[in-house]
C-alpha cells in the first residue's frame, strides 16, 4: 500500500554494512530503487559478524525488566557473572542505567513486549526470504537450541523461569534421553538438566552469509563505497553524506544504519540517542569434533552460548557496559577460556579472540523509522542482541518505508522520539 503522506523515494544511500544496513540495501534494491552503501570495513568484525548465530524469537521479553534489575547483583563480573559495568565508564552506563529503571516499569515493559514480539514474529519469514531470494536457503537451520543446566537447583529455577516467559512463537520441552546423551558426551559435566527449544534458528556460517549478501547486492546493482561517513550535512530540507575523502553523497533517502556509532552522525542534528555500547566477547576454534549438525547450546549457569558453524566452533558471552573505542578486557577472554576448560569442550585453547559492540537503547527495543529532522532521513539501529534476528525484517520495514508505502509492521514504538 502507498503511503500518501511520504513520497517514494528512487535513489538511496545507506550507511552502515552489517546486517541491517546489508538488508536494508537489499529491500531497497529489490524495489528497484539505487542503492550506495557506505562501510568502511574491508574485513567483517562487527557485531552482525561475531555473534552466536541464533537467531533468537524467543527473547519477546525486552531485558529492561524488573526480572533483570533483581537479577544483576549475582550477575556482576566481579562475582563470576557475565555482566561488566566498567568503574572507568560510569558515565556512560549510569545514565543508562537509569534510563533501563524507567523503562522497566510495569506499563513501559508491558508495551515494549508487544512491540517486539510484533517484530519477532516476523523474523523467520523474512529470514526465509532474504536467503532464498539470495540463492543460499541452506543458511538458514531452523533446528532450534538448548539450555543447558549444571546443577538440579539451577535446573529447577531455569526451567521454571523459562515456563513462565512469554517466549512468542517458539517452544520448547525437556530434552530426550539421546538428546541429553548427546550433549553430556560434549562436557566432562553431566548436566542435572536441559530443555529444547523449537522454533527458533541459527546461521549456518556467518562469513559465509556476508559473502553471500554481498554478491546479492552487487548482483541487484548496488555500489560499495569503502569510506567512513564523517557528517550528515544539511541542504535544504534534507541532509547530505560527507564521506572521509571529502564527497558529499546526495539522495532521495539516506538512511543511517551504524550501529553503536549511529548517536555520533545523528547528535549534530539535534536528535536525542542514548545508546551504549554492550560489548560482547567471544573465542573460537577450526580444532574440534563438535558435530556438526548439534544446534547452539546454552550453558546457562555460565551466561555462555557455543555454536558449532561450518568451519568453527564458537564460544561467546559477556555483557560490558563500555565505550565502542575503549580497548579490550582480556580478563573476558580468560572468563571464556575458564568456562570452556571447566566444561571440558572439545575446543581447542586458546582460540582466536573476538569482540563487537551491540548497540543497545536503555527500553531494549531499536530505533526504527523516519526523522523530522530532515525530510531524506531515515534511522534503523539499536537492536542489542537481536541485530541478526531481526536484521531481514528491519530491512524490509525501513525499505518500504523509504519507498513511500505502508510498512507490514506497526514502527511507531520504535521512533526516536520516544526519548525526547
Amino acid at each position: 500500500m502507498q503511503n500518501k503522506n511520504r513520497p517514494a523515494a528512487r535513489s538511496a544511500v545507506v550507511i552502515g554494512g552489517g546486517i541491517v544496513g546489508m538488508s536494508s540495501a537489499i529491500a531497497l534494491l529489490e524495489r528497484g530503487m539505487a542503492c550506495t552503501l557506505i562501510d568502511p570495513a574491508t574485513e567483517r568484525r562487527g557485531a552482525s559478524w561475531g555473534n552466536a548465530g541464533h537467531i533468537a524469537i524467543e527473547q519477546v521479553e525486552p531485558l529492561a525488566s524488573m526480572r533483570t534489575v533483581r537479577s544483576l547483583p549475582r550477575r556482576l563480573f566481579s562475582r563470576g557473572g557475565a555482566v561488566a559495568l566498567p568503574a572507568r565508564d560510569i558515565a556512560a552506563w549510569l545514565p543508562f542505567s537509569l534510563r533501563l529503571l524507567a523503562a522497566a516499569r510495569p506499563k513501559r515493559f508491558d508495551a515494549g513486549k508487544a512491540a517486539l514480539a510484533a517484530l519477532l514474529a516476523a523474523a523467520l519469514p523474512a529470514w526465509r526470504r532474504l536467503v532464498a531470494n539470495a540463492g543460499a536457503a541452506d543458511l538458514l537451520v531452523e533446528d532450534g537450541h538448548f539450555i543447558v543446566w549444571e546443577t538440579p537447583q539451577s535446573a529447577a529455577a531455569g526451567r521454571a523461569a523459562w515456563a513462565a516467559t512469554d517466549i512468542g512463537a517458539a517452544r520448547f520441552r525437556d530434552v530426550t534421553p539421546a538428546e541429553m546423551t548427546q550433549i553430556a558426551a560434549l562436557t566432562k559435566l553431566r548436566p542435572a538438566g536441559a530443555i529444547r527449544f523449537l522454533g527458533s534458528g541459527q546461521v549456518a556460517d556467518l562469513g559465509e552469509l556476508a559473502t553471500t549478501l554481498d554478491r546479492r547486492f552487487t548482483a541487484l546493482g548496488g555500489v560499495h563505497r569503502v569510506q567512513a561517513a564523517t557528517a550528515l550535512e544539511r541542504e535544504g530540507a534534507g541532509v547530505a553524506v560527507r564521506l572521509a575523502d571529502g564527497t558529499l553523497l546526495r539522495a532521495d533517502a539516506v538512511l543511517v544504519a551504524t550501529g553503536a556509532r549511529a548517536g555520533e552522525l545523528l547528535a549534530p542534528l539535534g536528535l536525542h540517542v542514548p545508546l551504549i555500547a554492550e560489548r560482547g566477547y567471544h573465542i573460537r576454534s577450526a580444532e574440534t569434533t563438535w558435530p556438526a549438525e548439534m544446534p547452539p547450546l546454552v550453558f546457562e549457569d555460565r551466561s555462555m552460548i557455543v555454536t558449532r558453524f561450518r568451519g568453527h566452533v564458537r564460544a561467546a558471552s559477556i555483557v560490558e557496559f563500555s565505550r565502542v573505542s575503549r580497548p579490550a578486557d582480556p580478563r573476558k577472554w580468560a572468563r571464556l577460556r575458564d568456562h570452556v576448560a571447566a566444561l571440558g569442550l572439545p575446543f581447542a585453547l586458546p582460540g582466536e579472540e573476538w569482540i563487537g559492540a551491540r548497540p543497545t537503547l536503555p527500553d531494549y527495543l531499536p530505533a526504527i523509522g523516519a526523522s523530522t529532522r530532515a525530510a531524506n532521513l531515515f534511522y534503523a539501529f539499536g537492536h542489542q542482541h537481536l541485530g541478526l534476528t531481526l536484521g531481514p525484517v528491519t530491512g524490509e520495514a525501513i525499505a518500504a518505508l523509504i519507498a513511500g508505502e505502508t510498512p507490514g509492521l506497526d514502527l511507531a514504538p520504535f521512533d526516536l522520539r520516544r526519548f525526547g
